[in-house]
């Protein structure tokens, strides 16, 4: 009887926990601060785009280039993968990282 008490237990917790990491949880959670270019945004810039925006027409390399860009920006990011025009290339900004940059926008494209 013990046995069985220790299989159905064990079945309940591991049916109710969840596969998510704390990262993707906190993702989700709604952004209460002011966003700007240069607290928020350009790393999430420079670490995904400017590789590949840099230099050229479609370079994202500095404050006025994202946010002449930024409705561009948002539709490629938010894309679904495996569709070839997504952005960053061969990967994906975390859900955090495109709620701070759809954020920022929202905010009115503040630089500071």
């Amino acid at each position: 009887m013990k046995k069985f008490i220790y299989i159905v237990s064990s079945a309940v917790l591991m049916a109710a926990c969840e596969s998510r990491t704390y990262e993707e949880i906190s993702d989700t959670a709604p952004i209460t601060e002011k966003i700007t270019y240069n607290k928020d945004v350009k790393a999430i810039i420079e670490t995904n785009c400017v590789a590949c925006h840099s230099p050229g027409p479609q370079a994202l390399t500095n404050y006025n280039q994202v946010k002449s860009n930024i409705d561009n920006i948002i539709d490629r990011i938010n894309r679904p993968n495996g569709d070839p025009g997504k952005m960053p290339q061969g990967g994906s900004l975390s859900p955090a990282q495109i709620n701070i940059i759809t954020k920022w926008k929202a905010d009115g494209l503040t630089e500071n």
